[in-house]
């Protein structure tokens, strides 16, 4: 137990869903937690878990200042952070042309800038560490994407990006990068977590497919946020912990036969591919 008390987890969104759940495998491991969210009041039942273990934070993702805040409060009660959680954010059914710019702009600045501002906040301390995890909460859309998620998909395609760039950076520091892909959990991304834009009758055989799928599934999903808590723990703690954690089925399946369509199109135009060089580079 000694040695799971001095671990601390940071954790962003931590009112509902992924982060809630995240918050209690982590208390219930003994290790110290310090939960955000943009309203104090919605942590304050899990701070009465135990509160000698746990820092409950207002942070707003988009507020530099008040992550700043948060990150230095953390530090401050604990002595360090070892796991930085980023899985603060929302998700957007609509197509690309039902999707309003500042609607884009703001899952962009959530769910990518926000992620982005709290781990730049922390890499110098892990940096000091020379020890560390940053764990960034995308999706199976953050590996492909399907008709009216073209808006939440940009977003974990963004941070997929970074984070794979970032992960090369900070190794040499003993820092590590875990980028998690979870299908359909039983979370509110679907509920109170998703907004609807406003509807296109053309798009009514493509979107609204994925419309009415995303609204049946809340509530319906069969994935355990706790397990998969579990997991992601056991995967800091291995040797070799993977770059890209995909979780349940749907997560695992989706994302196999996406790759196998990947490299099937690769496969079918290589040549073509290749066959690209400038005529006169042997001359």
């Amino acid at each position: 137990m000694e040695n799971k008390v001095k671990k601390v987890w940071f954790i962003t969104g931590a009112s509902s869903g992924f982060g809630k759940s995240f918050a209690e495998y982590a208390i219930q491991q003994g290790y110290h937690v310090v939960i955000t969210a943009r309203r104090l009041d919605k942590l304050e039942t899990i701070k009465a878990i135990a509160p000698d273990q746990v820092e409950a934070l207002k942070m707003d993702v988009n507020d530099r200042a008040e992550v700043s805040n948060a990150v230095q409060k953390a530090v401050s009660r604990f002595g360090r952070i070892d796991v930085l959680i980023n899985n603060a954010g929302y998700g957007i059914v609509g197509a690309v042309e039902e999707t309003p710019e500042n609607e884009l702009r703001a899952q962009m600045e959530t769910n990518f800038f926000g992620a982005v501002s709290v781990t730049q906040t922390l890499i110098p301390i892990f940096r000091q560490q020379k020890s560390g995890a940053i764990v960034n909460i995308s999706s199976l859309g953050g590996q492909l994407s399907f008709a009216g998620f073209g808006a939440y998909s940009a977003s974990k395609f963004a941070l997929e990006g970074l984070s794979e760039a970032l992960a090369a950076e900070v190794a040499p520091f003993g820092v590590k990068v875990l980028i998690v892909e979870p299908g359909n959990f039983r979370t509110e991304l679907t509920g109170s977590a998703m907004k609807y834009m406003p509807e296109i009758t053309a798009y009514q055989d493509t979107v609204g497919n994925t419309r009415n799928f995303a609204r049946g599934l809340h509530d319906a999903q069969v994935g355990d946020p706790f397990k998969a808590a579990v997991v992601i723990d056991k995967a800091l703690a291995a040797e070799s912990t993977p770059l890209r954690l995909q979780l349940g089925e749907d997560a695992v399946n989706t994302i196999r036969d996406h790759s196998k369509n990947l490299l099937k199109d690769l496969t079918e135009w290589e040549s073509d591919a290749i066959n690209t060089k400038l005529d006169d580079l042997n001359k």
